[in-house]
């Protein structure tokens, strides 16, 4: 089995580090290599995604609930929370969840 470390996660900024102490972080988890390539890649669709909302941003007429950028940046972030909910400590675990915004199992 791959050897977890520990991580710090800062979600308005999408930094990863393993460092407690270089900068603010929201979520601590522990997890693998591939983990961290998989949540490094959520983020850097999201950081995409940012880029396309903001150039749309500049059509007035298109509102927020009907532009398919901010429907994948919200679905990317809600994918972010669900790994870190995972991964995360129990600290994260429980405010993931008072958040009330992981999908619902049927």
């Amino acid at each position: 089995m791959a050897e977890k470390k520990t991580y710090y996660i800062a979600i308005a900024d999408g930094e990863i580090s393993q460092s407690s102490t270089s900068s603010s972080w929201d979520f601590k988890i522990d997890a693998t290599d591939d983990e961290i390539i998989e949540l490094r890649e959520i983020f850097d669709q999201n950081y995409s995604t940012e880029w396309e909302s903001f150039f749309r941003a500049h059509v007035p007429y298109l509102q927020y609930h009907f532009d398919r950028q901010n429907d994948k940046y919200d679905d990317g972030l809600s994918k972010v929370y669900s790994v870190i909910h995972r991964l995360g400590d129990q600290e994260a675990k429980q405010h993931i969840e008072s958040m009330g915004i992981l999908p619902t199992e049927n």
